[in-house]
């Protein structure tokens, strides 16, 4: 008597975190956009339902804002922010190949020229960037890195007396920002927090 069994098929494989096509932007002008994106080490495009959370609540002060995605990566929320009303975004990413999926994209979208890919660590490219201040900040780095305490710093000084600044981070990790600035809102997924804070003191509506 034979008494093996068959093997039970295998699950199938999920797709990879940052394989190519497996972004899309999700509303404004470009909204259904697929960005091409290369696979590489760290690479953890904010998820949908995390951006749609984030962007309803920038809505009221997104336009005509000028924006800085410090580690762009997939560029989703870089990106997002130029197809909802942003006047301009700097996207920086130290990756070359991700660096070059995101000037792509720029070069086919219309209106792309309002965005702006820098090939550079983020760290370096604060130290040495020119003194332009922006409104709002996305700081979504590889978590394995951590780098909130390192980089928070430096790049406060970049920002406008009035500005906002996104910050994601592993659920269990809250970085810790300068006495001047206030959690606006914040939620979490199982992996993830996400968190949206303000500049004090507070009394504008615009990131201009």
């Amino acid at each position: 008597m034979n008494n093996s069994r068959p093997p039970r098929p295998s699950a199938p494989r999920p797709p990879a975190k940052g394989a190519s096509g497996r972004v899309r932007l999700i509303g404004g002008k470009w909204r259904g956009t697929r960005l091409d994106v290369p696979q590489a080490p760290g690479l953890r495009p904010t998820a949908d339902r995390v951006r749609e959370t984030l962007f309803n609540w920038l809505m009221p002060v997104l336009p005509g804002a000028r924006v800085l995605d410090l580690f762009a990566g997939s560029g989703a929320l870089g990106l997002e922010a130029l197809s909802r009303g942003a006047a301009s975004a700097v996207l920086v990413e130290r990756d070359r190949d991700l660096a070059t999926a995101l000037a792509s994209t720029l070069a086919r979208l219309e209106g792309g020229g309002a965005g702006q890919v820098v090939n550079a660590d983020a760290l370096a490219w604060l130290a040495t960037a020119n003194g332009d201040r922006f409104g709002l900040a996305f700081v979504d780095p590889p978590f394995a890195a951590g780098l909130w305490d390192a980089v928070v710093p430096r790049l406060v000084g970049r920002l406008s007396p009035h500005a906002w600044l996104y910050v994601e981070s592993p659920a269990d990790v809250t970085p810790v920002l300068p006495p001047d600035w206030e959690l606006h809102r914040e939620g979490r997924t199982r992996e993830v927090r996400f968190a949206l804070y303000r500049r004090l003191p507070a009394g504008t509506d615009t990131l201009a």
